[in-house]
């Protein structure tokens, strides 16, 4: 497994370019089989830890969420392991996952929504969860249930994330 230990554990990340920053130290040292699992709300900031995860990398992008095609891949520009990012978000079981057919022992895999589906792919795995409050105050406000549009005030809204290596 090939995420330095310095990355491991809790920590707060102030902004979305913060996030893309810990993805691409992540992705520097990411290695051919490595599975990674991310779990967090709708926002918290999943496809942009991956954005960094590709530029670490030094894949082809643009990485953007494959919610509708389930899994997208992209190769890389500098002769390393191409990254496979999935959505499972939409399966609805690990066997469904495996109808992708990955190549996981030649590439660096990203699965969004996949705790409870991915975590067979490979003997170990990175778990990254992502949590974010919303309206400062977690998922509901004074007036109840918060709007989408109050969401979005929140966009820029500290994160925080909790990288653990499960075996």
């Amino acid at each position: 497994m090939s995420v330095p230990d310095d990355l491991l554990g809790r920590r707060e990340i102030a902004s979305p370019a913060d996030m893309e920053d810990l993805g691409r130290r992540l992705g520097a040292a990411l290695e051919p089989g490595d599975v990674v699992v991310l779990t967090g709300p709708l926002g918290a900031g999943k496809t942009t830890l991956t954005r960094g995860i590709g530029e670490g990398l030094g894949i082809r992008g643009p990485v953007q969420s494959p919610t509708f095609v389930l899994a997208r891949t992209h190769p890389s520009l500098v002769g390393g392991a191409p990254l496979v990012h999935v959505d499972a978000y939409r399966l609805g079981s690990a066997m469904e996952l495996d109808d992708l057919d990955i190549d996981v022992a030649r590439s660096v895999v990203v699965v969004e929504w996949g705790r409870d589906r991915a975590e067979h792919l490979a003997d170990a795995c990175w778990e990254i969860e992502i949590e974010r409050q919303l309206g400062g105050r977690g998922a509901d406000s004074a007036c109840g249930d918060i709007s989408a549009r109050t969401a979005a005030l929140d966009d820029d809204a500290p994160r925080t994330v909790t990288i653990t290596r499960r075996p």
